[in-house]
């Protein structure tokens, strides 16, 4: 088994092998390119989004900067927008819904490394993916963790750290975030 395949089943892998270095250098080409467009460039802009994600729909709006590693790993719905700074380590799947609406400042982050320092000096880590569902509200500066899933009709504070799973038609705020209200 590849880096690459353990790195997209979750298991723990090589983060440094070559085939994946290449990899992410591509992609931080492409976010390069796309970060340094004027903001009225607006079909190039899409276009070169197209050439980023593993897969989108037509209505969708990613405000720069945006980063990611690979970005063959990432599927965003129709209606998707994301303010400035989005920041999306997809060492795994990371899908996003329809209706998604992200404020600026905001991570997911699909990559974790070991506890023991020895293996993670090793460059050894591990990914698990995301999942968000549709008519999602996420607030400013929100980090997303490995392996989560958040529901459908769900807001997420500003601030929020999701650690775990967000059952859908809930506000979910805080570090660790936790549902406050049923929707």
């Amino acid at each position: 088994m590849t880096e690459k395949e353990k790195m997209i089943s979750g298991e723990i892998y090589y983060a440094n092998c070559e085939e994946l270095l290449k990899e992410r250098e591509n992609a931080k080409d492409l976010c390069y390119e796309y970060n340094n467009l004027k903001p009225s460039q607006e079909n190039e802009r899409k276009e070169t989004i197209k050439r980023i994600l593993g897969k989108t729909k037509e209505n969708f709006l990613i405000e720069q900067p945006f980063i990611c590693d690979y970005g063959y790993n990432i599927e965003i719905g129709e209606n998707f927008y994301s303010n400035h700074n989005l920041t999306i380590l997809d060492g795994n799947k990371v899908k996003f819904g329809d209706n998604v609406f992200i404020a600026p400042n905001c991570g997911f982050y699909t990559a974790g490394h070991p506890l023991d320092y020895e293996t993670r000096n090793k460059g050894l880590e591990y990914t698990k993916p995301i999942e968000i569902g549709n008519n999602v509200w996420i607030g400013g500066n929100v980090v997303v963790l490995p392996g989560v899933k958040i529901g459908d009709n769900v807001v997420i504070g500003a601030g929020s750290v999701v650690t775990k799973d967000i059952p859908s038609n809930v506000v979910a705020v805080g570090n660790p975030c936790k549902v406050i209200k049923q929707l």
